[in-house]
Order: C-alpha cells, then structure tokens, then sequence
C-alpha cells in the first residue's frame, strides 16, 4: 500500500502547522512524504476554511492589555470571536496577548486598509495593524497569524480595535 509515514514527521508537521494529526498525516500521504509540499497543501486549506469563516459573526472574544518592560509604553487591544468558548482557550489569549505586544511595539494607527482615509498617502503595510509584518516573525503579516489561529480553533477572528498609550506624547 504506497508510501510508510514515520509518526516524528507526523508530529514535526504538526507542530509547525498547528494542524490535525490525521490532516498533517493525509498531507504527507498525498505529498509522498515531501514535507514543503505537505506544509503547502495544509496552508491553502487553512485559507480555504478561513475564507469559508470570513462572513461569521464574532461577538465574543477578550479584551487584552499589554504594558511593556518599564510601564512607559502599553496597549489594549479587542479581539472578537465567535463563542465564548473560543475566548478562554490558551491559543486565543495568546494571540491576543502577541496582538497588544504587537501595538505597543510597532504603533499602528488602523486596523485594516479599508480604516484609511482616501486620498490620504501612506504605505497601509507600515499604518495598518493586519498588514504589518509580525515582530516576531517577520516572513509573516498579522493578517498571517490571524489565519493560522482561525485554522486552529475553527471560528473566526477580527480585531475591532485597539489603543497604544505612550508616557509624555
């Protein structure tokens, strides 16, 4: 029967790609064992159920604050979902955490390109919080983090809004 699947590669895909066991497994069968392509297949499927979940309703979620080493920056940043459940788990908090980091950090001014006045001229890559590279990996945009969380916990996500507070400005 085609091709054995070692459980480590299992287990190393799925720790790179937050993915299901049984859906890192199937994508290493179809790739032949290729793990670059199996990550890809799982990232175009991530963005299909993303897209799928786009138009959900998210009216639940988690206020959260950040105040950085020193308390002269902080922020606070709304992240909404769309069950109660959702919120509690520790892969939401902690995108919501690594979220106000990211606004203390870095000092968005809108959450998405559409928040931009028109006619106004500014790069929305460095003014718009989804479009910003992430601090922590720069390969990847929140919007990309955002994503992979969506795919994790099978909800929607959306920032509605956030606030960045520096001492003396």
């Amino acid at each position: 029967m085609g091709v054995e699947i070692p459980i480590s590669k299992i287990k190393e895909l799925r720790e790179q790609s937050g993915a299901g066991i049984m859906a890192c497994r199937n994508a290493l069968l179809e790739t032949e064992g290729n793990m670059e392509k199996a990550t890809e297949i799982l990232r175009e499927r991530s963005l299909f159920l993303v897209q799928k979940k786009a138009e959900r309703s998210t009216t639940q979620g988690i206020i959260e604050a950040y105040i950085h080493t020193g308390g002269k920056i902080g922020a606070m940043v709304e992240v909404n979902c769309e069950s109660d459940f959702v919120a509690r788990t520790d892969e939401f908090k902690e995108l919501a955490h690594h979220l106000a980091m990211q606004v203390a950090a870095i000092n968005p001014q809108f959450v998405s390109r559409e928040e931009i006045p028109e006619g106004t001229d500014i790069e929305p890559e460095q003014v718009c919080l989804l479009l910003q590279p992430d601090i922590k990996d720069p390969t990847k945009t929140i919007q990309d983090i955002i994503n992979e969380t969506i795919a994790k916990v099978g909800e929607n996500i959306k920032i509605s809004r956030f606030a960045r507070f520096e001492l003396g400005s």
